[in-house]
């Protein structure tokens, strides 16, 4: 039986929260019977480029946190700062317009600056199908928003950023329908699958695939609270290495992430992004600590005025707040069924769509070490990437 048609998800290898994302769209999407491509941005760059940018982008949210978190402040207010990335990326417009097969009916983004390219070429005519992104954060950052557009997914609780002006589309979360809270049989062997005590209180310490943030600190705090630490350290494998020994639960990428959230009583997370997303869907109670610059400390707000999540803002107030959150036990998962599938406006979206034609033959002059200049500095101050 021949597909409806074809539907381009675009992602960045930035963290996993992106990947993660456009990940489960292609899952729901082929479940409707499209074709799905998947499009991972940092690939429009040569190897050693795209590495370069990625592994930049780790260093300074590492190492300069202040720096990122002044980027983020900095875009959040101006949109002339915004409009600025949006010039630096103009070279790859035609590259990535390339990159869309005639046949396709819709292109989807879960990476902000996707929309600085693909934006303008959906405004220009250069992009006749429409373009949807699903934003990965709790805020709405004016990084994500681009002229020519159609439609911008986030979760219902979500916020758009003061400076910024946008019609958002209220959508269930883009996590696995694996992400379920069960009964104490499935809790028990959850535990024994990952080494865990059969008894006592554990608590889930996450900081992303790259381990960022203040993640020593959050584990000797935690356990000075009185609760035992399990720490996912992604492909952190200093800090696994750091972590290690006194009788620790440390762990480096974990597959399996619904089994480990069942082993668990709280979530201790520092982000605020696709895996808090995760836990709630699970219905595990998460308390926000130590969150990083920029949008870890934008998401935590929003996530505690929504009571999504408690933020303990010191060290002495981990404590009181881990006892509140686990005396209650585990939370009515959050599911928002009321709010809409985001396959399913993709899907229908694209049954409307006439298909998106050849790109052209006009062959842009690159510029290849001016182009990698301007694709680092955006990506510097990128948003939500870390889960």
């Amino acid at each position: 039986m021949e597909h409806p048609g074809r539907i381009v998800v675009v992602s960045a290898d930035i963290g996993a929260g992106h990947d993660r994302a456009a990940d489960e769209l292609a899952h729901r999407l082929r479940a409707r019977g499209f074709a799905v491509d998947r499009l991972n941005l940092l690939h429009l760059l040569p190897h050693p480029v795209h590495r370069v940018v990625r592994e930049t982008y780790r260093g300074v949210l590492h190492r300069l946190p202040w720096g990122y978190h002044a980027l983020f402040r900095l875009t959040g207010r101006s949109q002339t700062a915004v409009r600025a990335i949006r010039a630096l990326l103009r070279p790859f417009r035609r590259h990535l317009r390339r990159r869309i097969p005639p046949d396709t009916r819709a292109v989807v983004t879960t990476y902000p600056f996707a929309n600085q390219l693909l934006g303008p070429l959906r405004r220009r005519g250069r992009l006749r199908v429409p373009v949807i992104t699903y934003v990965t954060d709790f805020v709405v950052h004016p990084t994500w928003l681009a002229p020519g557009v159609d439609v911008y997914c986030a979760v219902r609780h979500a916020e758009t950023h003061q400076a910024s002006a946008a019609d958002v589309t209220a959508v269930q979360p883009l996590v696995s329908r694996a992400f379920t809270r069960t009964g104490p049989e499935d809790r028990r062997r959850a535990r024994q699958r990952f080494g865990l005590p059969a008894e006592g209180v554990l608590a889930l310490v996450v900081a992303g695939s790259w381990g960022a943030g203040e993640v020593a600190a959050t584990v000797a705090e935690v356990a000075t609270a009185g609760v035992r630490p399990v720490v996912v350290c992604g492909h952190n494998a200093a800090l696994r290495h750091r972590l290690r020994g006194a009788g620790r639960h440390v762990l480096g990428w974990v597959d399996d992430m619904p089994a480990l959230m069942r082993a668990v009583d709280v979530m201790v997370e520092n982000a605020g992004g696709l895996t808090c997303q995760e836990a709630l869907a699970a219905g595990l109670p998460v308390v926000t600590y130590r969150p990083i610059a920029g949008h870890g400390r934008a998401n935590a707000a929003i996530l505690a005025r929504a009571g999504l999540s408690r933020w303990a803002a010191t060290p002495q107030q981990l404590g009181p707040v881990l006892a509140a959150v686990i005396g209650t036990g585990p939370v009515a998962p959050s599911r928002d069924d009321v709010s809409q599938d985001p396959a399913g406006l993709v899907a229908e979206a694209a049954r409307r769509a006439p298909p998106a034609g050849p790109a052209g033959t006009r062959r842009p002059l690159l510029d290849p070490v001016g182009d990698a200049v301007a694709v680092l500095a955006a990506l510097l101050q990128s948003t939500g990437g870390l889960r």
